[in-house]
C-alpha cells in the first residue's frame, strides 16, 4: 500500500473512531453502519480523484456532492427518479426529513429515538467531518490540522451524550488521531528518505525517530486516560460531562427521551420476555386494563407528536379528566413495582388516573392536556415503587351513541389534519362508515374493518406514522399496532371525530395472587376517541393483539365505565392463529393470539439489524457498479501506460554503461505516444511511417522544440526496430521522451479535451477490441472442440453403418 493510500485509510479510520462517541445519542446503533459506509465511500472517491490531474480543491467539492447523493439515496429515496436519479422532489423530501430532525432535537433528550431526521443529521455530520479530515490530511497533507474537525466531532458528541459519555470514546478518538499522525510521519520519511545517519555507535535513524514518536504518542494517550482517575474531577464536558448532560425538559417543563411511537417500533420488532414491571389492581377488570404511558395529539403529516409544552409539577390530586361529565364515580387502586430494565418510559398508569403517589415528587412532571406523568431523568424510573388511584369508567354503547357534539375547541385541535394527507384516507374512511349514523357506530365500523381478514399483523413492515406510511399501510394492508393506531386516528379525524394515539402496555400476564407481570412483548399503541361526557375512550383496531373493546348496550353499574369483554369473536372477525393444544397455553394467550406458531415476521425481526435496508444497499450497489463501469476506461488506460513505461531495460554485462532497451520496450513506448495523441484528439493513421506519424502529431498539436525532438527520437527508434538489421541496440531514454511529448500534448489541449482524455480516453476502444477478439476466439475454440467431440462420437457410428450396408446383399 502506498503512503498516500495509507493516509486515506487512516483518515477514514480516525473519523470512524471519533464518531463512536455519538453512539449514546440514539436508542439504537444501526445508524452507525450507515455512517461507516458513507465514510468509506467518501474516502474511496477522494482516493480515485487524487489519481487524476484535477485541481486539488475539486476533490473535496466532488466528495461533498457524492455525500449529498448518498443522503438523497438513503433518506429521500421516494423522491428519486428510478430510485437513483436526484431531482427537485428528492431535494424537497430531504429538506422535510432534515426539518423534522431539527424539530426532534428540540423535543427529545439523550438517548433520542432513531427518527429519520435525527439519523440524517448524524450521518450527514459524520460524512462532512470525513470530507474535512480527508481533504486536510490527504489532499493537502496537513494531518495535524485534521485534529480540529475530529476534536469538534468528539466535543459535540460527548457534550450531547452527557452522563452517557465514556472514557472509551475519548480513547478511540485519540487513538485514531495518533494513527493518522503516524501515517503522515511515515509518508514524510518515505518522500525524504533516511535523514539521520552516523557511525555504528550513536547512530540515530529515521526509523528509530519514528518509533520514538509513536512511543511518546502512546504514552501521552495512556496518561490522558489514567490521570483523571487520580486527579480531582472538574465537569468541563469534553472528557465526561457527568450529570451535566441534557435531561430533556425535566420537571416543570421537561420531557424524557421516550418517543412513544418510534420507541415502540424498536421494541415491538424485537420482543423480549424480560419483565419491565409488575402490578396489582383491586378491580374485577384487572386482567383487561391497559397501562397507558401517554398520548400523542398532534399529527403534522410526518408523525404523531405530543404538542403540549406546558409541563407542570406533579400535583397530589390530578385535575378532572378532559370531557368527563361526572367525576363522582367508583375508583380502583393499583400498586406498581418497576424493574431495573425499564428506564426510558413515561409512567405507566390506568386511564384516567385520579392521583399518583411517587417518591421524590420533585423528579416528576405532569402534562395536564394528555394526563402524562414524565420523569425528569432516566434514573427516576429504575426500581420505582408507586401507587395509583384511577377512575372506573364504564359507559354503555347507547350512552356513547347519544353523546353530544364535542366542544368546538376540542374539535378544532383533535380533528386537525395536514393539507397533504393522501385522499385515500378520506375515501376509505367514508366508504367503511357509510352506513353509520353516529360517531360511536363509525368508530365501531372502523374497528371491525381493521380487525377483519383483509388486514395482517406483521412486524417486518417498515415503521412510520406519517402520511406516506398511512397510504402504504392502506395499500398493503399489513403492519403492527403503530400502523393500525395511527391510521384509525387519522381516519377518525377525517370523520370529524376527535382522536389521538395512546401508547403504553397491554394487560400483564397473571403471576397468581392478583399480581400481573408486564414484559417487553406487551408494548402497544391504540387510538383514543373523544365522547362528550365520558372523555377519551380506548378502541382496539389491531387484530390478534390487545383486548378488543366491547361497550355493552346497557350500563351494568351505576358508574360510567367501559365493559371490556375478553371475547374477540364478539367484535372482530380477524383471523387469529390456531391455538396450541398445550396445557401451558392460558386463556389470555388464546385471546392475544400467542398460542399459535410464532409468526415469521416476529422471528425474523427479533434482533435489531446493524445493516442498511436491502433497498438502500441495492441502490448503493447499483450506483457503485455504474461508477466503476464508467471508470474502467480510465483505470485500464492508466495501467497500460504504467506497464509500457515501467520497464527499465538492461545493462551490458559488467559495466555501468547506458541502459539497453529491448525491441518490445521500444514498440511499447511508440504505442504509448500514438495512444496519448489519440486520447487528446489526434487519431492514429496506420498508413504513415513512424517518422511521418511523429511529424503529423508535432504539426497538428504545434509542439515545442523539446517535445518535437522527443517524438522524433521515438520515431527513429521505432523505425530502427522495424526496418534495420537485427542486433541494433537502442539506448535512448524513450520513457522520458514519451512523458515529454505527452506533457506538451496535454498542455496544448483544452480542459474539456483533457477531462475526456482522462475519463473516457478514445484509445480505450482497444480494450473492447481485445474483449471482442477474445470472445470470438473462445467461440471458435468451443465450436472446434464441439466439432471434434461430435466427430469422435459419430465417426464410429458412420463406419458401422457403412460396413452393414456393404455386407447386406441387394435384393
Amino acid at each position: 500500500m502506498t503512503p498516500r493510500a495509507k493516509l486515506t485509510v487512516y483518515s477514514a479510520l480516525a473519523t470512524a473512531l471519533a464518531s463512536l462517541c455519538m453512539l449514546p445519542l440514539l436508542t439504537t446503533r444501526s445508524w452507525l453502519t450507515h455512517a461507516f459506509l458513507v465514510i468509506a465511500v467518501v474516502a474511496g472517491v477522494g482516493a480515485g480523484l487524487r489519481r487524476s490531474p484535477l485541481y486539488r480543491w475539486s476533490v473535496p467539492v466532488a466528495q461533498v456532492l457524492v455525500l449529498l447523493l448518498l443522503m438523497l439515496i438513503g433518506f429521500a429515496g421516494s423522491g428519486m427518479t428510478a430510485g437513483v436519479l436526484p431531482g427537485p422532489s428528492a431535494m424537497r423530501v430531504l429538506g422535510q426529513v432534515f426539518s423534522a430532525g431539527v424539530d426532534d432535537i428540540t423535543q427529545y433528550a439523550i438517548p433520542a429515538p432513531p427518527t429519520a431526521g435525527l439519523r440524517l443529521i448524524l450521518v450527514s455530520a459524520v460524512g462532512l467531518i470525513a470530507v474535512l479530515v480527508d481533504a486536510i490530511a490527504v489532499t493537502y497533507r496537513r494531518s495535524a490540522l485534521a485534529g480540529l474537525p475530529l476534536l469538534a466531532l468528539y466535543s459535540i458528541g460527548n457534550g450531547l451524550a452527557g452522563e452517557h459519555s465514556s472514557w472509551v470514546w475519548f480513547g478511540c478518538a485519540a487513538a485514531g488521531y495518533l494513527v493518522l499522525l503516524f501515517a503522515e510521519g511515515q509518508d514524510r520519511v518515505s518522500r525524504w528518505g533516511r535523514v539521520f545517519r552516523g557511525g555504528p555507535r550513536g547512530t540515530v535513524t529515521s526509523t528509530q525517530v519514528g518509533l520514538g514518536g509513536q512511543q511518546v504518542g502512546v504514552l501521552a494517550l495512556a496518561l490522558a486516560l489514567l490521570l483523571p482517575v487520580f486527579l480531582p474531577r472538574w465537569d468541563l464536558g469534553l472528557f465526561d460531562s457527568g450529570s451535566g448532560g441534557s435531561s430533556g425538559k425535566g420537571t416543570a417543563g421537561s420531557l424524557t427521551s421516550l418517543d412513544p411511537l418510534v420507541s415502540l417500533e424498536a421494541s415491538i420488532t424485537k420482543p423480549s420476555d424480560t419483565e419491565l414491571l409488575s402490578y396489582s389492581l383491586d378491580s374485577d377488570l384487572a386482567d383487561q386494563t391497559y397501562l397507558r404511558t401517554g398520548s400523542l395529539d398532534q399529527f403534522d403529516g410526518t408523525s404523531w407528536k405530543l404538542s403540549s409544552t406546558a409541563v407542570m409539577s406533579l400535583p397530589v390530586t390530578m385535575p378532572a379528566p378532559e370531557g368527563l361529565r361526572d367525576t363522582d364515580v367508583a375508583r380502583f387502586k393499583g400498586d406498581f413495582q418497576v424493574s431495573e430494565k425499564l428506564d426510558k418510559s413515561w409512567l405507566p398508569m390506568p386511564y384516567p388516573a385520579a392521583s399518583v403517589q411517587v417518591p421524590n415528587r420533585g423528579d416528576w412532571g405532569f402534562d395536564p392536556m394528555t394526563r402524562t406523568v414524565l420523569p425528569a431523568n432516566d434514573k427516576a424510573m429504575r426500581g420505582l415503587h408507586y401507587t395509583v388511584s384511577a377512575l372506573d369508567l364504564r359507559p354503555s354503547a347507547n350512552e356513547l351513541r347519544t353523546a353530544p357534539l364535542a366542544p368546538q375547541d376540542v374539535r378544532d385541535h383533535y380533528t386537525a389534519l395536514p393539507s397533504d394527507l393522501p385522499s385515500v384516507v378520506a375515501e376509505q374512511a367514508k366508504a367503511v362508515t357509510a352506513g353509520a349514523r353516529n360517531d360511536y357506530d363509525r368508530a365501531t365500523a372502523l374497528v371491525k374493518w381493521f380487525t377483519g381478514p383483509q388486514f395482517t399483523y406483521d412486524t417486518a413492515v417498515e415503521g412510520g406514522t406519517g402520511s406516506d406510511a398511512i397510504a402504504v399501510f392502506l395499500r398493503d394492508r399489513k403492519g403492527f399496532c403503530v400502523h393500525f393506531a395511527s391510521t384509525m386516528a387519522a381516519m377518525a379525524r377525517v370523520l370529524k371525530i376527535p382522536a389521538r394515539v395512546a401508547v403504553g402496555f397491554t394487560p400483564g400476564d397473571s403471576k397468581g395472587g392478583g399480581t400481573y407481570s408486564v414484559t417487553g412483548k406487551m408494548y402497544h399503541a391504540w387510538p383514543e376517541l373523544y365522547f362528550s361526557g365520558y372523555g377519551w375512550l380506548r378502541f382496539e383496531p389491531t387484530p390478534s393483539r390487545g383486548i378488543p373493546t366491547n361497550y355493552s348496550e346497557a350500563s351494568s353499574t351505576p358508574t360510567t365505565a367501559p365493559t371490556q369483554q375478553p371475547t374477540a369473536a364478539a367484535t372482530s372477525t380477524a383471523a387469529v392463529p390456531a391455538p396450541s393444544s398445550s396445557s401451558d397455553c392460558t386463556a389470555k394467550q388464546h385471546q392475544l393470539g400467542d398460542c399459535g406458531p410464532k409468526s415469521k415476521a416476529v422471528s425474523t425481526a427479533a434482533e435489531e439489524s446493524w445493516l442498511l435496508s436491502g433497498q438502500v444497499l441495492g441502490t448503493l450497489a447499483v450506483v457503485v457498479a455504474l461508477i466503476v463501469l464508467l471508470l474502467v476506461p480510465m483505470f485500464w488506460r492508466t495501467a497500460v501506460r504504467r506497464r509500457r513505461l515501467g520497464g527499465g531495460g538492461r545493462r551490458r554485462p559488467g559495466g555501468d554503461g547506458p541502459v539497453e532497451l529491448t525491441d518490445a520496450q521500444v514498440l511499447a513506448a511508440w504505442d504509448e505516444l500514438v495512444d496519448s495523441a489519440w486520447d487528446l484528439g489526434i487519431p492514429p493513421d496506420e498508413s504513415r511511417t513512424p517518422r511521418s506519424a511523429a511529424r503529423r502529431i508535432t504539426e497538428t498539436a504545434d509542439l515545442d522544440a523539446d517535445a518535437a525532438a522527443a517524438a522524433g527520437r521515438l520515431a527513429l527508434a521505432t523505425e530502427r526496430v522495424l526496418y534495420a538489421r537485427p542486433g541494433q541496440v537502442t539506448t535512448a531514454p524513450l520513457a522520458a521522451d514519451v512523458r515529454t511529448a505527452r506533457r506538451a500534448l496535454w498542455a496544448r489541449t483544452r480542459r474539456a479535451g483533457r477531462v475526456r482524455a482522462l475519463l473516457l480516453p478514445p484509445s480505450s476502444a482497444q480494450l473492447w477490441w481485445r474483449i471482442s477478439d477474445t470472445v470470438r476466439a473462445v467461440r471458435a475454440g468451443a465450436a472446434a472442440r464441439t466439432g471434434r467431440a461430435a466427430e469422435a462420437v459419430s465417426g464410429p457410428v458412420r463406419r458401422v453403418v457403412i460396413r452393414r450396408k456393404r455386407s447386406t446383399p441387394e435384393s
